[in-house]
């Protein structure tokens, strides 16, 4: 008779134990490590989204220059008033939440709102409604400071020097809050920044001549 030898049997058995134990070990290695990568995943989607958003935003989300008109003096441009409006696409934008950079080939200035309690810019500017679509969301620029209609469009109001006749006045009208006056001649770049990043830059020419003239086309 053959002697049954239990002890192979018992190796096989702890054998196919350790292989079921390493294998349910690797499946769980297996399963983190996929869970790892899709939350990866799932988080730089959610980046590049929000990145792509932004982007899109900085791109649409702007004013356009329509016109640009300054009051003169004898010898120079002592205020300018330029309109604007949404561009194609734009959501809503507010102006006390955009800033401008004013640039001239003597002086730079960083404007920001006048309606602000607290102005911290090199100059302030001011704004009037030319056309306020109130219909659109039940908000505009006179009760909102906001351009939320492709058909709305505000005047924005740069003063070098006071001026009782005209009706915006500065609200902060210390001298340190007005840029300077323009000389004929002059040009000046102008970069409006609304608050997601999106800008519009326009360059305003000052005529050769200003003599006898109450307003040019700048």
């Amino acid at each position: 008779m053959f002697e049954r030898n239990d002890t192979n049997r018992n190796e096989r058995a702890q054998v196919g134990i350790g292989t079921l134990i390493v294998f349910i070990a690797m499946v769980l290695v297996a399963a983190i490590a996929a869970g790892v990568l899709i939350n990866t995943a799932g988080f730089l989607q959610s980046s590049a989204e929000e990145s792509g958003e932004q982007a899109a935003e900085q791109v649409t989300n702007r004013l356009l220059v329509q016109n640009a008109v300054g009051n003169t003096t004898s010898e120079s441009v002592d205020r300018v008033n330029m309109t604007v409006r949404l561009a194609p696409g734009s959501n809503n934008v507010n102006l006390n939440e955009t800033t401008i950079q004013w640039v001239t080939d003597t002086d730079s200035f960083n404007l920001v709102s006048d309606r602000l309690d607290n102005p911290q810019g090199d100059a302030v500017f001011n704004w009037s409604a030319l056309r306020d679509d109130e219909g659109a969301d039940d908000s505009s620029i006179s009760n909102d400071d906001t351009l939320n209609s492709q058909t709305d469009r505000a005047v924005l109001h740069f003063v070098s020097t006071d001026d009782s006749t005209s009706p915006i006045t500065l609200q902060n009208s210390a001298d340190s809050n007005k840029i300077s006056p323009l000389k004929a001649g002059d040009t000046v770049e102008v970069t409006i920044n609304t608050r997601s990043g999106g800008t519009t830059t326009s360059t305003l020419v000052v005529p050769q001549s200003l003599s006898g003239k109450k307003t040019v086309l700048l």
